[in-house]
């Protein structure tokens, strides 16, 4: 319930604060004098669309608050939200701030600044706004069938959830399958690239990373083999075997070890130079023995030369081809060969999914199915109690119906719900936005909302205009209805009509006035009033709904519709 609504520099309100009561609440006031104002401050605290033409001309900042009472369901969604709570009720505050153009927004729950989504789930719960222009909503099909199923009770909203986890295990198990069949698909474009890729390869022998390097020293030697060969032959007659024309290198060695030798019988001190000259020696031999076998086993091999050339071409060419270098080659097809062991594999079969999915379908059609009936059932005892609803409202023949064509499983069941109406008789049923006018519209409205208090947690429902088109006996039905609905939860009501504000627990008055907010008497502005109406002033008021009678004629008519409306609660 809304006890409290304080509204700073929001459109034409400079400061308001107003208090609410429990029951039938009524604004009362000309056309145009802001009541619609008030229920747009309502709107906007719970989250509804802001923009820079909220905040009061003149002004940077707007700050809308309201309190409210807190039902268990609220208390709940506070806790589980983690918004701080000590049960002295709920203040919800909207902060609007403008700058270049813009508007920036800012809302609280008990101080704590909450998201726009967490609103619109609390509003919800707290406040429900009806107008008489609500046909776009009412002729939605999607918002149809959630009427219908919030309708149904707590069995219904359970078999609601059993069908939204069957859809969902019947979508998971889809995206499986479509998964599976789309890797089965890339599974065999993989598979044929590895096949080629490892055939084209398995005949290139590809087992050393360095048969490249090896390759080029190879070529190296075969393609120098003469002059290799003429060269080791010079080298071994520098070492160890010359040709007389000068002293070889193991001859001058020779002969340092035999002086080295001599003076060493005279002097121990040459032992250290005698035995690196003597090692000289003996590697120098050595050197020229291996450099003698070398030269004597180098040959020319013009065919092996010709091998060598084309297994370097043919490799260069393979890494090239698939752009690495040999060892990166190697590796490439060793992975291969595990990718294709794991690609042929049997992995997971796409029948054991396709069944899978199947009997999540089949789970799904069978929850659908109960949804259904459910539905069909609640369907009846809805049209049963609205045309009940109806009838007191001067529409005694009416008829209506919550009509079930089949659909497509989806996750909120397998039905297309449609709301039928046929307020003549003669006239058959037709949808009901493209057959009710607009007075059949506010009374539909009206009973479409005492059908669904008995089941709705709303604390507070809100009437724009409801009776709007309606006049005598209907009139008079509607503030019986709305003071009915009062009795369950509290209702806020915009109205012009004397018959239901003569109902009402509490009376306001909103209208428009011109203060002076400068220095100077030109200094102008409009702001709006809103004033809660004592008996003389509430009397005084509904003369004035009345309209078209003398003053006298206008209080005798206003007493009697607050005697007949203290009759009419007393009897409820």
């Amino acid at each position: 319930m809304l006890t409290s609504l304080k509204i700073d520099n929001f459109t034409l309100i400079d400061q308001l604060e107003l208090s609410l009561q429990p029951g039938l609440n009524v604004l009362t006031g000309e056309t145009g004098a802001g009541k619609s104002i008030i229920l747009d401050a309502i709107d906007t605290v719970l989250g509804g669309k802001a923009s820079g033409k909220l905040v009061r001309t003149g002004e940077k900042k707007a700050l809308i608050e309201a309190i409210f009472h807190t039902p268990p369901p609220v208390a709940d969604w506070l806790n589980a939200n983690d918004i701080p709570f000590n049960g002295d009720g709920l203040r919800c505050s909207r902060e609007l701030t403008t700058g270049r153009g813009s508007v920036r927004s800012r809302s609280r729950l008990n101080d704590v600044v909450v998201k726009k989504n967490q609103l619109e789930e609390l509003r919800q719960l707290l406040v429900e706004i009806t107008a008489q222009g609500q046909t776009v909503q009412l002729g939605s099909i999607d918002a149809q069938r959630d009427w219908l199923d919030g309708f149904a009770g707590s069995q219904h909203v359970k078999q609601r959830q059993a069908v939204a986890a069957a859809y969902g295990a019947a979508t998971d198990a889809h995206q499986a399958l479509d998964r599976r069949r789309r890797a089965e698909q890339q599974r065999q474009q993989q598979l044929d690239l590895f096949e080629y890729h490892a055939q084209d390869l398995s005949g290139a022998d590809l087992q050393d990373a360095d048969e490249l390097d090896r390759l080029k020293q190879e070529h190296q030697r075969l393609s120098h083999s003469v002059e290799l060969q003429k060269q080791s032959y010079e080298a071994y007659q520098v070492l160890y075997e010359s040709d007389g024309s000068f002293d070889s290198c193991s001859d001058l060695l020779g002969r340092v070890e035999h002086l080295l030798s001599s003076m060493q019988r005279f002097d121990d001190q040459v032992t250290p130079v005698l035995d690196l000259v003597s090692d000289a020696l003996a590697q120098v031999e050595e050197a020229g023995r291996q450099i003698n076998t070398y030269g004597e086993n180098l040959e020319t091999d013009p065919s092996r030369l010709a091998e060598v050339e084309s297994r370097m071409s043919f490799l260069k060419q393979l890494c090239r081809k698939y752009g690495r270098d040999l060892p990166e080659l190697i590796e490439y097809y060793q992975e291969i060969q595990v990718a294709l062991d794991a690609l042929n594999g049997d992995g997971q079969s796409i029948e054991t999914l396709e069944a899978v999915y199947e009997e999540a379908q089949a789970a799904l059609i069978d929850q659908c199915s109960k949804l259904t009936k459910l539905r069909k059932k609640a369907a009846k005892h809805l049209e049963a109690q609205l045309v009940a609803e109806l009838k007191p409202l001067a529409m005694e023949r009416v008829k209506f119906k919550a009509e079930l064509r089949s659909a497509s499983p989806q996750v909120h069941g397998a039905d297309v719900v449609e709301f039928l109406f046929s307020p003549n008789p003669g006239e058959p049923l037709q949808p009901l936005t493209e057959i009710a006018s607009g007075g059949e519209m506010s009374r539909f409205l009206l009973a479409f909302k005492a059908c669904f208090s008995k089941v709705d947690p709303i604390g507070t429902l809100i009437f724009d205009e409801i009776d709007v088109g309606v006049s005598g006996r209907v009139a008079q039905t509607i503030a019986e209805k709305l003071y009915q609905l009062s009795q369950s939860r509290q209702v806020l009501c915009v109205t012009h009509q004397p018959l239901v504000a003569a109902m009402a627990d509490a009376h306001f008055h909103v209208d428009k006035q011109v203060v002076v907010a400068g220095k100077k008497k030109t200094d102008e502005r409009t702001v709006v009033r809103v004033t809660g109406l004592d008996d003389d002033a509430r009397r005084e008021e509904l003369a004035q709904l009345a309209g078209g009678r003398s003053h006298q004629e206008g209080i005798a008519f206003a007493e009697s519709l607050l005697a007949q409306a203290a009759t009419l609660r007393q009897a409820e």
